[in-house]
């Protein structure tokens, strides 16, 4: 079975399509984080500090690790992104 027709049968399991989207949704908003940081030529270290969060920190919220919505919102503010929450 290919891996997107085994996708497919796991998303009609609606606990699954849930945590699943939930992962993709922390892994976009890491991807952004990533790309933002790089485009401002800013290592881990320097946004680190001027996120006043530890470089080990950042690194989990570009690896897609959970973390707390006050450090995401640190390390946002210090890229001159925003957060939007919607229902």
């Amino acid at each position: 079975m290919s891996f997107r027709k085994h996708l497919s049968e796991e998303m009609k399991n609606p606990e699954f399509k849930r945590a699943f989207e939930e992962e993709k949704r922390l892994l976009e908003l890491s991807y952004a984080i990533v790309e933002a940081r790089e485009q401002k030529g800013l290592t881990q270290r320097e946004l680190a500090k001027k996120s006043h969060v530890t470089q080990q920190q950042l690194s989990k919220i570009e690896n897609g690790v959970n973390c707390n919505m006050l450090t995401f919102i640190k390390v946002s503010s210090a890229l001159g992104l925003g957060i939007t929450v919607s229902a």
